[in-house]
């Protein structure tokens, strides 16, 4: 069968492997749809930070097989996975912090979600790694969930209110997500900041208080005049551009709060204003990956339809493109979310 693989940088080439062997309490998913994330671009074309460098962990698809005592899940089920799944006992867990859990880091889907097949294992399968999708929820829908429930972890470790403000720093597939999910939560006021403008039009169709270019001299301003010149509550920053962080301390007001949400390159560093984040009062708070509740939180969101996320999705590329279908989310001039199949056919 074929996967995807970084064999090196900026070179992705689809290999044939053998076939995954079901065994005892794992699951076997033919792969249907999977979404192309940040991280994978950062694996692929810059440094990643994290110890993964598998391809595709927001698959979707169809069971296959099942390994021996499962039970809960039969050939033909419709199925989202979630790569990663935590032991929900250690010191990380039972404080909240389930994707710093070391068990959470060593559960991956084998070979990887780019792949036709795709092997999701027992502790996976056991612990909450497999929902069933009903009929009305697409594969490409469906793909959208892990990508969807980082987001939300995201909002789940701030406090804010109704009728709070937002900037969003980077207006990207997850970018828009916090817009969508800004406007469920009843965010007032949203600002999307790009340097991109196609992505940054594409942000103000989903109707947003403005749009402003990253590199406009007067982004502070027009955030303060909208903001009764306090600036905004919440700063989401949605990529990993250090001068996005630089900004974001500028444009939250006093007493705010700033998510580090995007992925930022190997050990990069800045030179950050200590005294302006004391004096404001800001708060800092990064986030990284989903746990299963966020994913469930997702789950339920798309099914209900409480965020379109289909409407992010410009583009389609077979398994066999996989390497043409990063380049292209890695260039970005005309696309918004890109999902990979293994098949002309979604059902």
């Amino acid at each position: 069968m074929k996967a995807a693989y970084v064999s090196g940088p900026s070179d992705v080439q689809i290999k044939n492997v053998e076939k995954p062997q079901v065994g005892p309490g794992e699951v076997l998913v033919v792969m249907k749809a999977c979404g192309v994330c940040g991280s994978d671009l950062e694996k692929i074309y810059g440094k990643y930070s994290q110890p993964s460098m598998r391809l595709g962990h927001e698959p979707s698809g169809i069971v296959s097989a099942v390994g021996e005592g499962v039970s809960d899940f039969k050939k033909g089920d419709r199925v989202f996975t979630h790569h990663h799944v935590p032991c929900y006992t250690c010191h990380y867990c039972t404080h909240g912090n389930e994707t710093m859990c070391q068990k959470y880091s060593e559960t991956n889907l084998s070979p990887c979600g780019l792949a036709e097949e795709f092997i999701v294992p027992q502790w996976n399968a056991s612990h909450g790694g497999i929902i069933k999708l009903p009929d009305h929820v697409s594969f490409e829908e469906a793909s959208m969930i892990e990508p969807l429930a980082c987001c939300i972890r995201a909002w789940n470790k701030i406090k804010f209110k109704k009728g709070d403000s937002i900037a969003i720093l980077g207006a990207g597939p997850t970018g828009l997500m916090h817009l969508m999910l800004s406007k469920a939560y009843g965010i007032q006021d949203i600002f999307c900041l790009d340097i991109n403008d196609f992505r940054l039009g594409f942000a103000k169709k989903l109707g947003i208080t403005e749009s402003i270019r990253s590199d406009d001299p007067e982004a502070y301003q027009k955030i303060l005049a909208k903001t009764q010149n306090r600036g905004v509550d919440i700063a989401m920053v949605s990529t990993g551009s250090i001068n996005a962080i630089a900004q974001a301390i500028d444009f939250v007001r006093k007493g705010g709060t700033i998510v580090l949400f995007g992925v930022p390159t190997k050990d990069v560093t800045m030179s950050l204003a200590m005294s302006k984040v004391y004096s404001k009062e800001i708060t800092i708070t990064p986030s990284y990956a989903a746990s299963e509740k966020d994913t469930n939180e997702a789950f339920e969101m798309i099914q209900k339809g409480a965020v379109n996320v289909k409407d992010l999705i410009t583009h389609t590329f077979s398994l066999e493109e996989s390497a043409k279908a990063l380049d292209y989310a890695h260039q970005g001039n005309d696309s918004m979310k890109i999902i990979i199949t293994n098949s002309e056919t979604l059902n």
